[in-house]
């Protein structure tokens, strides 16, 4: 058996993974680097997880240390909370260390606070909301029972992919924390300019929190000993959808509005990351394209047509409460579909059916097929399909590839004089895209039927 990390290993571990992860924030932000920071951000947390996970668990994050607390204190998986006090001051210490090693460095420092024109609520709204996306991330991809047997190789991508997801579109309300060490660390090293502001911060980093751990208890219920059910299936698989979807078209409104330097990126990695956390509990489909796909494909048998128009309805609610979450962090902004510029609807219409079979096809290979299933890949090529699409066709049609989507910013646009019939043209579009996909997947991958036919008659 092998010997355990000692705890002094596991908090020099966290020293060490919280003081990288807070000196590239500042460096990051000081420098100016407004294109590449969020995802330089993202890869000093991927690679640190992956060099120390095996040591601390991690965590580099209170937040992320007190979500496992309250899992573990509701019966589930997680940490004790002697060991989160710990190492939630282990992580404070060394974020301040690293704020003031930058602010020595660069010669100078930034406060913490809203951007302008944004509240306290508004930023507030932000750090919880992406603080839960970050804490039900690593709940769902390193912490669930069934990574003890999974072993899963991808859970570094997941959650560093996470903040790619929020320092774009969130990022320009509140500066994109996730994290009451860095929110600390930024404060107290520019008392300067002024203090004040990581108060807020951390207790709708906190709330974000508890709210992935009561979420994390209701979509994996039997990792805290309740009994596995056919309604509980069923809510699981419903929450699962709806969250999923939710945090997608959250991500895809905060990217518009804010005027991202990297929207498509950012959009993929938020479905990557979901899709990580929650393919295994719903499927992941988060767009009615998908469900419908993988309905026509017949490839799934548990997925019914009744099951699927539950998902659908899940989905699109879950396109619309984020929706009208993101004009409400913008004060009230929303944006319309339709062409861009000089498209017309034809080409808009030619243009959404494409990179929707794209991903429709996509998921359906590296997700549904016994041969091309990808294990570990799965979620990083499906999310990169966004990329693929929203780079191609956003100046076309917008690349909304997903009828949630489309729900969504019409339902919202209606406050501001849209029309809402817009989202019925695209979703026309889209679940013709999903349905070509469904088609063209049986011929190329016919040989799955043989094989299960093969098996059968063994």
């Amino acid at each position: 058996m092998a010997a355990a990390p000692s705890m002094t290993a596991k908090c020099t571990s966290e020293f060490v993974g919280t003081f990288l992860l807070v000196f590239t924030v500042g460096c990051n932000v000081l420098g100016g680097n407004a294109v590449w920071a969020g995802v330089s951000i993202a890869a000093v947390l991927m690679v640190a997880i992956y060099a120390l996970g095996g040591i601390s668990g991690a965590n580099f994050n209170p937040a992320v240390s007190l979500t496992l607390g309250i899992s573990k204190a509701m019966g589930g998986p997680g940490l004790d909370w002697k060991t989160v006090a710990t190492y939630s001051v282990v992580q404070v210490s060394a974020g301040i260390a690293a704020a003031c090693c930058y602010s020595v460095l660069l010669g100078e420092n930034f406060n913490l606070t809203p951007a302008p024109g944004f509240l306290w609520y508004h930023a507030g709204l932000c750090e919880l909301l992406y603080t839960f996306m970050l804490c039900f991330v690593v709940l769902n991809v390193a912490a669930a029972r069934k990574n003890e047997h999974e072993n899963n190789q991808y859970y570094g991508v997941a959650i560093g992919f996470v903040i790619i997801a929020g320092a774009y579109g969130a990022g320009a309300v509140s500066g994109g924390c996730f994290n009451p060490a860095v929110a600390l660390s930024i404060d107290l090293s520019s008392t300067g300019l002024g203090f004040g502001w990581c108060v807020p911060y951390v207790i709708f980093e906190a709330a974000g929190a508890l709210m992935a751990a009561v979420l994390f208890k209701v979509v994996r219920a039997g990792d805290f000993g309740g009994e596995s059910t056919e309604d509980s299936q069923l809510v699981s698989e419903m929450t699962s959808e709806f969250i999923g979807t939710f945090m997608l078209v959250l991500t895809v409104g905060l990217n518009v509005l804010g005027r991202s330097k990297a929207g498509a990126f950012s959009i993929a990695a938020s479905l990557t990351a979901m899709i990580y956390a929650l393919g295994d509990v719903s499927g992941a489909h988060f767009n009615p394209a998908v469900t419908v796909a993988i309905l026509i494909s017949g490839r799934c048998p548990t997925l019914t047509p009744k099951k699927a128009a539950m998902f659908i309805s899940s989905q699109i609610a879950g396109g619309i409460a984020a929706a009208f979450t993101y004009s409400f962090i913008h004060k009230g902004a929303t944006f319309a579909l339709g062409a861009i510029g000089e498209f017309t609807w034809r080409g808009l219409g030619v243009a959404e059916t494409v990179f929707t079979f794209v991903l429709c096809y996509v998921v359906l290979c590296v997700a549904v097929s016994k041969r091309t299933k990808a294990s570990h890949m799965f979620g990083l090529a499906i999310g990169s399909c966004v990329t693929v699409g929203g780079c191609a066709i956003g100046g076309i049609s917008g690349g909304s590839l997903n009828p949630a989507v489309s729900f969504g910013v019409a339902a919202a646009q209606t406050m501001n004089g849209g029309f809402f019939y817009k989202a019925m043209i695209y979703s026309a579009f889209e679940l013709l895209g999903g349905a070509a996909a469904a088609c063209t997947f049986k011929f190329t991958h016919e040989v799955d039927t043989v094989m299960s036919d093969l098996k059968m008659d063994a």
